[in-house]
């Protein structure tokens, strides 16, 4: 994946062949001020006309399938970049100064510049679709399956699978699905409350422990196994909130009981600076245990609702 083109392949030049610039430009795309505002207003009048009824409840799978619009069409655009910037890989390679290769170069560069471009605006559309998400939910958006990135400089909330991060950092491919910063792993499971107020106070243990835990590591960002429910669901929507930058780490259900201890392993293994811990099942328990054992910082929330301080290191 690439943030720019162009400087990509400013350095691979064959025979003379020089890149053009990109033959559109920002007025080509709708302007972001339009696409929020289009947006807003579309958001605002499909949610209006379930409200109050029966298909109320199916309001918040229409709204991912919404938001899920705009991350298909930038996957079927990064697609594209990436067949075009393989092509050219080849033509490269296969470089022997004629028109006609240098004709079928320039073919793929602009046909790459095109599906770059087009990705960085459906992925914009996306993040605002997704906030317009968190706001009705509470939840951080996320695809069923991969990663949820933005190629353009501004990367901001960025949700990034954990097997897709590895295998990337392996693959020494990490200019998109880098984070920079300190990792802060957060880790609990799904509670039942006896009422809303109950829920409200959980939920506000949450986010002020992540305030204080980035008031002392202010690049922090955020390493959790990203289930749609529960604590993990909180902590996400801080995230987007703050413009935090979050790495998620689902379970690999092929492990089956395994998994969720696997899952430890990986979180733990990116080296993080803190644990936060709420109340959880026993995968939780095990997690604050390893984390003692290799010096991590457990900021331990396990008590009733979420208030317990205690905060061990070892």
């Amino acid at each position: 994946m690439y943030d720019n083109l162009t400087p990509q392949l400013a350095g691979l030049d064959p025979s003379g062949f020089s890149i053009a610039p990109a033959p559109f430009n920002n007025a080509d795309f709708p302007s972001e001020s339009a696409s929020q505002q289009v947006l807003e207003a579309v958001w605002s009048d499909l949610f209006a006309l379930f409200a109050d009824t029966a298909l109320e409840a199916d309001a918040e799978d229409l709204a991912w399938g919404f938001v899920n619009l705009f991350h298909r069409a930038a996957t079927r655009k990064s697609s594209q970049l990436d067949r075009a910037s393989d092509e050219i890989r080849s033509l490269i390679a296969s470089a022997d100064g004629s028109e006609v290769h240098s004709s079928k170069l320039e073919e793929q560069v602009l046909r790459a510049q095109s599906a770059d471009a087009s990705m960085q605006v459906f992925e914009r559309m996306r993040e605002v679709a997704a906030s317009l998400y968190r706001d009705e939910t509470g939840s951080s958006w996320k695809p069923v399956s991969g990663s949820r990135t933005m190629h353009s400089k501004a990367l901001t909330s960025a949700v990034i699978d954990g097997r897709d991060f590895l295998r990337v950092r392996k693959e020494r491919r990490m200019s998109a699905h880098s984070l920079e910063g300190t990792p802060v792993v957060f880790a609990g499971g799904r509670n039942r409350f006896d009422s809303d107020a109950e829920a409200k106070t959980y939920a506000s243990n949450i986010w002020a422990t992540l305030d204080k835990v980035r008031d002392v590591v202010p690049d922090l960002y955020l390493v959790h196994g990203g289930d749609s429910k529960g604590a993990d669901r909180l902590a996400a929507s801080w995230a987007e909130r703050h413009e935090v930058q979050q790495l998620t780490f689902s379970l690999d259900r092929r492990l089956g009981a395994r998994a969720g201890f696997k899952r430890n392993e990986q979180m733990l293994g990116i080296g993080p600076r803190y644990v936060i811990a709420f109340p959880g099942n026993g995968v939780t328990e095990r997690l604050v245990i390893e984390a003692k054992k290799q010096r991590v910082t457990v900021v331990d929330r396990r008590g009733p609702l979420g208030t317990s301080l205690k905060r061990a290191s070892e």
